[in-house]
């Protein structure tokens, strides 16, 4: 397949600036109302978890039967799997009683597990294959076992080493700029150093947003959830309307194709 119509048929975004932007904007957001629901509204963290299973069910379903790449509609898709990945940690982490350690280390290696399988199935876990509905699944089981591994890995940053939620924040701030520098100036994988960048914006959303919403005991600003949720879901709104958002090229093995 060549170059131009993989462009496409590929429904989901160019990975710009832009792209990470909203990428940190949905992961934030996907902390906070999250919370939101299991905390501030006593739904509790398995009664979430299944709200935000049946809406990521559904979302994606949507995503995999269009027909193109809808902007609305794949960062709802993400912002779906964000929620729930809050939820299924925090129900982990909390309700199951494996903790920040445990399930941080089971979630990596479900996503390690799945990027294999699809490796083994393709020959490749490159977004620029993402044009098949196949592969579609793959690639968001991949995207929805990183979240739920990178609120987990925000939790255990902030609680388990002390570090609280601003120092985390600082750790997963630092290791993304070492991750954009490996893009710039060396030849390591295009294709790992975005799963990389992947997770770790997690984490670091994870991390703005208890730091939001948590109580000033805890190391947070004790923001209102649902209000820092609705200002959140604006920023995103705007920034979807406002900026580019088209399907096009990802990172791949060479510099040249990134």
């Amino acid at each position: 397949m060549n170059t131009g119509s993989q462009t496409n048929l590929s429904k989901v975004p160019e990975v710009t600036l832009v792209f990470w932007i909203i990428k940190i904007a949905a992961t934030t957001l996907g902390e906070t109302a999250g919370d939101s629901v299991t905390m501030t509204l006593h739904w509790g963290y398995l009664a979430g978890t299944g709200l935000f299973l049946a809406a990521l069910v559904a979302l994606v379903g949507y995503q995999i039967v269009a027909k193109k790449f809808h902007p609305y509609l794949y960062w709802a898709t993400i912002v779906a799997s964000t929620t729930f990945g809050t939820t299924m940690a925090d129900f982990a982490d909390r309700s199951l009683g494996i903790g920040y350690t445990g399930g941080s280390a089971v979630l990596l290696f479900c996503l390690l597990a799945t990027l294999g399988l699809w490796y083994w199935s393709h020959g490749s876990i490159s977004v620029d294959t993402v044009s098949t509905p196949k592969v579609e699944a793959f690639y968001w089981a991949a995207i929805t076992f990183s979240q739920t591994l990178g609120t987990a890995l925000g939790d255990w940053m902030a609680d388990s080493t002390g570090l609280g939620y601003k120092g985390g924040a600082t750790v997963f701030v630092a290791a993304l700029a070492i991750v954009a520098a490996a893009y710039y100036w060396t030849n390591v994988s295009r294709v790992l150093l975005f799963w990389a960048a992947f997770i770790l914006t997690r984490p670091l959303g994870a991390s703005v947003g208890d730091f939001l919403d948590k109580p000033v005991r805890d190391g947070g600003l004790a923001l209102s959830r649902p209000l820092a949720s609705a200002v959140i879901a604006a920023f995103i709104i705007i920034c979807v309307l406002v900026l580019p958002q088209r399907a096009g090229q990802h990172p791949t093995q060479s510099r040249s194709a990134a």
